[in-house]
């Protein structure tokens, strides 16, 4: 997008994956896109439906998935109260004596693995999908004691799985939108109700889905808030917590789950923001040097990257008595700024330093591959401007691309960064800017 748009999950009451999709739609995505989904994975006649509903006063959109008979996958129950949101994957373990499953039929986690790699979906979507059913396979395996593509569902929570897991990642192309990030995940409280009694929440396959993944306070959220299923479309979607700074450009689309407490909005919230300054501390480390080489000045700077240093600026200065010499200006992380003054003090002369804190403010960036005439791959780093996404290529990728084709490094850098600007112009659906550098 030409506007370096993300999103930012924000899971105050927990996520799942009906509530990631009733919020895509929320967001813009729109409602055929979602509705010819089943159809599009090999299920012509399954429904979905969408319905805009109320939650603590706040308009939130409810997404059902039903086979023709109308049947709904069952949720595990939670013991004295219904659980957070209905989630597929609970597997046979998990379903409620007193309430089994009424299908019969079920398929394996391999089988909708499959489903997914021949279903038509753009890489960025099946790459994603594919690696969602292996970690959900992988967790309900470490459960039961099963091989992780032999995990069975039943058949409506398979068909369910699949439409929330390809739906909750494709919702985002949809949206032109590849980065999201995620605010602390509510995991909700109690016990949930499986075959052989009752287990804690979160359930042990959602456990298993949130390593990594930072959790925060529940508040008035009780049962269970997280389910496997949005556990792990945050594990195959989110970058991580979101930008220090930002813009909202949509402060809020909500997706609905199942319950309606009346003390809080049982719903996700998805916000759509604009690319903004990140800020951060950094110390900055100056000296001045007047009887050092100029010839040992590259190897120092060296030392001192690889100490940890950010920048490393030297410029020319006239000291006292007139003498030629060097100031050595040093940006530096606060964890790393006593070994970059020891690296200082061992590869140069210096025999004092300047230590003074600051702060460092930068557009928010990232990096991508982009494939060569030559058939490699060159690292091109993005920042997201205020007018757009702006790309160059990596200094060390194209001087090694010069010396192995013997063409001039500057040709070389056009040419990656012409193949970059069409990459990355793809991928935001949008007008990108040049590196004003280049």
């Amino acid at each position: 997008m030409s506007d370096g748009r993300f999103a930012i999950l924000d899971p105050v009451s927990g996520i799942s994956g009906d509530m990631m999709l009733g919020a895509l739609l929320a967001a813009g995505a729109p409602e055929e896109w979602l509705q010819s989904l089943p159809a599009r994975l090999g299920f012509p006649e399954v429904t979905v439906g969408i319905t805009p509903v109320d939650r603590c006063g706040i308009r939130a959109i409810k997404v059902e998935v039903c086979l023709p008979d109308g049947s709904r996958e069952q949720p595990a129950r939670p013991v004295d109260q219904h659980s957070h949101e209905h989630d597929h994957f609970h597997s046979h373990a998990d379903h409620s004596e007193a309430d089994p499953p009424r299908h019969g039929s079920h398929r394996h986690i391999g089988e909708l693995i499959d489903i997914v790699k021949r279903a038509k979906l753009s890489g960025w979507v099946r790459e994603r999908a594919v690696r969602a059913f292996q970690l959900l396979g992988d967790a309900e395996g470490r459960v039961h004691g099963l091989p992780a593509d032999r995990v069975p569902l039943h058949e409506v929570g398979a068909v369910d799985a699949l439409i929330d897991i390809v739906g909750g990642i494709e919702g985002f192309e949809q949206l032109g939108i590849t980065r999201i990030y995620n605010r602390p995940l509510a995991i909700g409280t109690g016990w949930v109700r499986a075959a052989h009694g009752v287990i804690p929440v979160p359930a042990p396959a959602t456990t298993i889905l949130l390593e990594g993944i930072e959790v925060g306070p529940n508040g008035p959220v009780t049962g269970e808030a997280t389910t496997p299923t949005g556990a792990v479309l945050v594990r195959v979607l989110s970058a991580g917590a979101p930008p220090s700074r930002w813009r909202a450009a949509m402060a809020g689309a909500w997706g609905a789950g199942g319950r309606n407490p009346k003390d809080y909005p049982n719903a996700l919230r998805l916000i759509l923001a604009s690319a903004a300054v990140e800020a951060g501390e950094v110390i900055l480390v100056s000296t001045d040097l007047d009887d050092l080489s100029p010839e040992y000045l590259d190897p120092m700077r060296e030392a001192l990257f690889l100490a940890g240093a950010l920048d490393v600026q030297l410029w020319g200065t006239q000291m006292k008595k007139g003498r030629a010499g060097f100031r050595v200006e040093i940006t530096v992380a606060p964890a790393e700024a006593d070994k970059v003054t020891e690296a200082l003090f061992r590869h140069s002369t210096t025999a004092g330093v300047r230590r003074y804190s600051a702060e460092r403010v930068t557009l928010a960036r990232r990096e991508v591959e982009v494939t060569t005439a030559e058939g490699g791959a060159v690292r091109v780093k993005v920042l997201e401007g205020p007018d757009g996404p702006r790309v160059k290529p990596e200094y060390d990728d194209v001087m090694a691309l010069a010396r192995r084709t013997g063409r001039p490094a500057h040709e070389v850098a056009r040419d990656l960064q012409s193949r970059a600007l069409h990459v990355v112009s793809a991928e935001n659906s949008g007008p990108v800017a040049p590196n004003k550098e280049s």
